[in-house]
């Protein structure tokens, strides 16, 4: 019986429920269905009364369950000492995230290093003009980036940072006096154009391309760094939304972060390559799903 056949079993016993079971595990209800056949096929008897409003194990299913219940966590609990061990071998997750967020995801660094002593992370910096490529070259382990992320071939992680959210605009700019912006003063300017390296629907979820009234929003410079974007915004070209987190660590001359009254919070999420089972990736996950999100505050003097 494989690993997988094994789980589908275990938690079919527990749930008595294909759909439920199905859900938990990540796989079609039809994939639990063909599982579960395909074991009575080799035992040669039914481990599953079903009827049209109840699932219940029968007497075998009932020894088969314990005796695979000891097996299976002996298993889970000799796989989980090996990775611990791989883990505090020294490796070093190398993780992408955007400009300083790596000071605000320090508890999460410092909770990861302490279940697994001699595991490291390192950060290393995303775009916004092309956020997957590193992942898909191999050249990142991971990376925190801002929600949806609907990549069939990416993994989306737990949450591990929430934020409001900040307009970039020049010192002399009429939204800097006022103190704060709105989505719809987007429609009044131009914001940066990322370029074709990021779907639309990932830079739509930060820089809308309509405002909530359906006024289209113009873009235009092009540009493809943070620093890039804030020469731009300096010079008077355009204004920009960001995460609070800009404002918190930067203060560059000739621009003022004012904040974004009615723009949703912005999640950031841990995300990996689909096809790999890195097990520090999935390590620092299960770190990020037991601490829960880092709640970013409104940075003093933002406005």
């Amino acid at each position: 019986m494989e690993l997988r056949d094994i789980e589908i079993f275990l938690t079919l016993a527990e749930e008595l429920h294909f759909g439920r079971t199905a859900e938990r595990l990540h796989v079609s209800q039809a994939r639990v269905s063909q599982a579960i056949s395909k074991q009575e096929r080799r035992i040669g008897a039914a481990l599953f009364e079903r009827t049209s409003r109840r699932v219940a194990l029968t007497p075998i299913g009932r020894r088969l369950r314990e005796d695979l219940r000891q097996a299976y966590d002996l298993l889970q609990e000799g796989l989980a000492r090996a990775q611990a061990a791989g883990l505090s071998a020294g490796r070093t997750l190398r993780l992408g995230v955007f400009g300083h967020a790596g000071h605000e995801l320090q508890p999460l660094v410092d909770a990861f290093r302490a279940r697994h002593p001699g595991g490291d992370v390192r950060f290393s910096e995303v775009t916004g003009g092309d956020p997957f490529a590193a992942l898909r070259t191999g050249d990142a382990d991971g990376h925190v980036l801002w929600l949806p992320v609907t990549e069939p071939d990416l993994t989306v992680g737990p949450t591990v940072l929430t934020s409001g959210r900040v307009l970039a605009v020049a010192a002399g700019h009429p939204l800097a006096e006022r103190g704060s912006a709105s989505l719809e003063d987007l429609a009044d300017n131009h914001v940066i154009d990322l370029g074709p390296g990021a779907p639309d629907y990932w830079v739509a979820s930060m820089v809308p391309f309509r405002t909530p009234l359906g006024r289209r929003v113009p873009r235009g410079p092009i540009a493809r760094t943070f620093h890039e974007i804030l020469a731009l915004v300096a010079a008077g070209h355009c204004v920009h939304p960001l995460g609070e987190i800009a404002a918190r660590y930067n203060r560059p001359p000739g621009i003022v972060f004012v904040p974004l009254h009615d723009a949703p919070a912005l999640r950031f999420a841990l995300i990996w390559p689909s096809g790999t089972d890195h097990p520090a990736v999935r390590a620092l996950a299960r770190t990020a799903a037991d601490l829960g999100p880092i709640t970013l505050d409104a940075p003093p003097g933002a406005d």
